[in-house]
């Protein structure tokens, strides 16, 4: 059998904790800032946790499980 791939695109989107979380970062931070606050980019530059309800599919495309 061939071996089993991550999903490229998961992989650049998504990095792993020391303790097997999976950290990802925020959307909307892109283009278009002008009408965005000064809070609300500050927010979005900051790397968050991927939500529970998540964790099963993004581990499934980075096949640790």
């Amino acid at each position: 059998m061939p071996k089993m791939k991550t999903k490229s695109s998961a992989k650049k989107r998504f990095k792993l904790t020391g303790t097997g979380k999976i950290k990802r970062k925020h959307a909307f931070k892109n283009h278009i800032l002008t009408k965005k606050s000064k809070k609300r980019k500050l927010k979005l530059t900051h790397s968050s946790l991927v939500d529970k309800s998540d964790m099963k599919n993004i581990e499934k495309q980075l096949r640790l499980k």
